[in-house]
C-alpha cells in the first residue's frame, strides 16, 4: 500500500458559524478560527476543512453560494482567509476548503442572468424544463422528483416570469448547475483553481456524486407511497451517467496541477464497484469519498434521512468489517468519520450521553476512529463529547435548520390532529436534527460558552451543559481517568507513531458476532499486531479472548489513565461502553 501525506492526515472540521465569534455579531468568524489554532493544534490535528463561508444568503447555511471567490462578509474578507492559510502554515497545517458546485444560490449572478429570460446566454447554465401538464390551470412539475430538504415538496420550482421549471434538487434557493455545459464546467475549474492559488490543500466536494442528471429526467417510482405526490428520484441523479466524466475532467485540469487532497461527499451510492472506480488508487478521481452506512445506519432501510430505523452491533460490525476489508484488497482509501454538519451528535446517537455515562461513550467511538484504517476526520466538538441539546428545546424557535423546520412543518400539516403519530415525528427530530452538531462550540464555562462575549445573542442557543462539558475545562482535567479531549489526543498520538498498524495496517475482525461487542485486530510491518475490543452497551459484559491471539498487554483504555488491568487470556469483563487496545505477541 502506498504512502502518502493525505492518508496520513487527520483532519479537522470546522463549522464557521458556530465556532468562535470575535465581532460581537453571534456569528464565528474567520479571526475566530485563527484565534483557536493553538487548540487544534494541540490536539495534533493536520488539517482544517472550513465549511462554506463564501458570500452566501444562508438559506441553507452558507450551503447556497451566491459569490464563489468572495468571502461572506459575516464571517471576514478574502484577505482573512490568506491570513487563515498563513497562520495555518505557520503551525504545520493546511487549509481545505469546501466545493458546493452541484448547485448555486439563486441569488448568483449567473443564476440572475438565466433567469432574466429563455434566450440569455446564461439560461443553459441551469435545467429549465417546461411544465409537464396543465391541472386546473396551474403548471405541474416536469417529474415527480421530491425535494432533499423537504421530500413533502417538489424538486421542480416554477419561475412565473419565464413560464418554466427549474431544477432544484435541496431547496428553491439552491437551482441545480447544468454539468452537460461545458462552459459551466470550465467555470468551476476556474473556481477551484483560484482557492487552491490562494493556499487550500484541496476540497472536500459537497454531493458531487449528484452533478450528472439522466437526461431523460424520468419519473422517480412511488417509493414513500400511492399518497404522496412526490418521491425520491435519487436512481436518476446519484453517479449519473457521466459523473465519472466530469470528475476525470476536473482531475486532469485541476486536481493534479496541485497535488491537492480530495474527498467527496457521495450520498446514496452503495455499489462496491462503483465507489471503488472513484478512489482506486491510480485511476480513481478522488483520493477518497465519505461512505455513508455509518451515519445511515438509523435510517428506514430506502427510506429518506429523517426516519429511525433499530440497529445493533451487528450491523456495525458489518459495515467497519466491509470497508476496511474492501479498501485494502482492492487498493482504495477510506475516510474515517461518524461526525460531521449534518448529522447529529456522535455520543448521543451511538453510545449513552446521559451524565454518567457521555465521556465513557465518547471515548469509546475515539478509541474506534483512531485505530481505522483511512484519512481520520473529526468534526468540531466531537473531541469534547458534545452531545445532542435537551429534548425540551421548541421546534418552532430553537431548531434553525432548513431540513428541520420543513420536517416539523409536514409533520404539523399531516399529524397535527394525530398526537400520537406527532409524538413520533418529534422523536425523529430529537434524535435526528442537523441542528445539535450545529450549536456554538462550548469554549469554556462562562457566558455563552466562551463561543460570544457577554451579552450578544448567538445566532443559535448554546447548549445547556456548556458548564460541565467545555474544552476549558478538558484540557486541565487531572481526574483517574483522562476527558474526552486528552483521551483524543492521546489516541491520535498513537495513531501517528503506529502508522504502519493503525494507517496502513492490515484488518481483521475477531471472535464471533455479538450482541454488545466489537473486536477487531490491526496488523503493521513494523509494530506488529493490536487488539480493539469495544463494548457497544451499557452493562457489564464478559468477552473471550480467541485461541490463537496472545494479548502481550492491554496499552490504553477509556476508564483509567495507565494501562487497564485485564486478563491477557481467556475470558475478559468489559464495563458499560469500555473499550480497550491491547497488543499481541508476534
Amino acid at each position: 500500500m502506498a504512502e502518502s501525506w493525505w492518508k496520513e492526515a487527520v483532519v479537522y472540521q470546522v463549522y464557521p458559524s458556530s465556532f468562535k465569534d470575535t465581532n460581537n455579531d453571534g456569528w464565528g468568524d474567520i479571526k475566530g478560527i485563527i484565534s483557536k489554532l493553538d487548540y487544534v493544534k494541540e490536539l495534533a490535528i493536520d488539517i482544517l476543512w472550513v465549511s462554506p463561508m463564501y458570500k452566501s444568503p444562508r438559506a441553507d447555511m452558507g450551503y447556497d453560494i451566491s459569490d464563489y471567490k468572495a468571502i461572506d462578509p459575516i464571517y471576514g474578507t478574502n484577505e482573512d482567509v490568506d491570513h487563515l492559510a498563513a497562520e495555518l502554515k505557520k503551525r504545520g497545517m493546511k487549509l481545505m476548503m469546501d466545493l458546493v458546485v452541484n448547485h448555486t444560490s439563486e441569488q448568483h449572478a449567473w443564476f440572475l442572468e438565466s433567469r432574466s429570460s429563455r434566450t440569455n446566454p446564461k439560461r443553459s447554465w441551469y435545467i429549465w424544463k417546461d411544465p409537464k401538464r396543465y391541472q386546473d390551470g396551474k403548471p405541474q412539475p416536469p417529474n415527480n422528483w421530491s425535494q432533499i430538504l423537504g421530500e413533502a415538496n417538489s424538486a421542480w420550482t416554477y419561475d412565473e416570469k419565464t413560464g418554466q421549471y427549474y431544477l432544484s434538487l435541496f431547496t428553491p434557493e439552491q437551482p441545480d448547475l447544468n454539468w452537460e455545459n461545458p462552459d459551466v464546467r470550465a467555470a468551476v475549474h476556474d473556481v477551484m483553481k483560484y482557492w487552491l492559488n490562494k493556499g487550500a490543500c484541496g476540497y472536500r466536494m459537497d454531493v458531487i456524486n449528484l452533478i450528472s442528471k439522466d437526461q431523460r429526467f424520468p419519473d422517480a417510482e412511488p417509493v414513500l407511497g400511492p399518497d404522496r405526490k412526490y418521491h425520491p428520484g435519487g436512481k436518476y441523479y446519484v453517479n449519473g451517467p457521466r459523473m465519472h466524466d466530469f470528475l476525470q475532467e476536473i482531475k486532469h485540469n485541476v486536481l493534479e496541477q496541485y497535488g491537492a487532497i480530495t474527498v467527496g461527499e457521495m450520498p446514496g451510492v452503495r455499489d462496491v464497484d462503483e465507489i471503488i472506480r472513484t478512489v482506486k488508487s491510480g485511476t480513481g478521481e478522488l483520493n477518497m469519498i465519505f461512505i455513508f452506512d455509518v451515519v445511515n445506519i438509523d435510517n428506514v432501510p430506502g427510506s429518506v434521512r429523517m426516519t429511525l430505523h433499530h440497529w445493533s452491533i451487528k450491523d456495525l460490525r458489518s459495515i467497519v468489517g466491509k470497508w476496511q476489508r474492501v479498501m485494502i484488497e482492492r487498493d482504495g482509501w477510506n475516510s474515517v468519520f461518524i461526525e460531521n454538519h449534518d448529522n447529529p451528535r456522535s455520543v448521543s446517537r451511538y453510545t449513552d450521553d446521559s451524565d454518567e455515562y457521555r465521556t465513557y461513550g465518547a471515548t469509546l467511538l475515539a478509541l474506534m476512529q483512531t485505530t481505522l484504517n483511512g484519512t481520520l476526520y473529526v468534526y468540531q466538538g466531537e473531541e469534547l463529547g458534545m452531545r445532542n441539546f435537551p429534548k425540551s428545546w421548541d421546534p418552532l424557535r430553537d431548531y434553525k435548520d432548513i431540513e428541520a423546520i420543513n420536517f416539523w412543518k409536514k409533520s404539523l400539516d399531516l399529524y397535527g390532529n394525530d398526537p400520537e403519530e406527532l409524538a413520533r415525528q418529534r422523536k425523529v427530530l430529537e434524535r435526528k436534527a442537523r441542528d445539535h452538531s450545529r450549536t456554538p462550540m462550548q469554549w469554556n464555562a462562562g457566558p455563552n460558552a466562551g463561543f460570544a462575549d457577554e451579552g450578544v445573542k448567538p445566532w443559535m442557543r448554546v447548549n445547556d451543559d456548556y458548564q460541565e462539558v467545555n474544552a476549558e475545562k478538558q484540557l486541565s482535567d487531572d481526574s483517574e481517568s483522562l476527558s474526552v479531549w486528552q483521551f483524543w489526543q492521546r489516541g491520535l498520538a498513537n495513531r501517528k507513531q503506529h502508522k504502519d498498524v493503525f494507517t496502513y495496517g492490515d484488518f481483521e475482525l475477531v471472535g464471533p458476532e455479538s450482541e454488545e461487542v466489537l473486536a477487531y485486530a490491526r496488523t503493521g510491518k513494523k509494530s506488529g499486531k493490536w487488539l480493539i475490543v469495544l463494548n457497544f452497551s451499557g452493562k457489564e459484559v464478559s468477552w473471550n479472548i480467541p485461541q490463537g491471539l496472545e494479548v502481550e498487554g492491554w496499552m490504553a483504555g477509556n476508564y483509567t489513565k495507565g494501562m487497564p488491568d485485564k486478563s491477557l487470556k481467556g475470558s475478559i469483563t468489559l464495563h458499560p461502553w469500555e473499550g480497550i487496545l491491547g497488543k499481541c505477541v508476534g
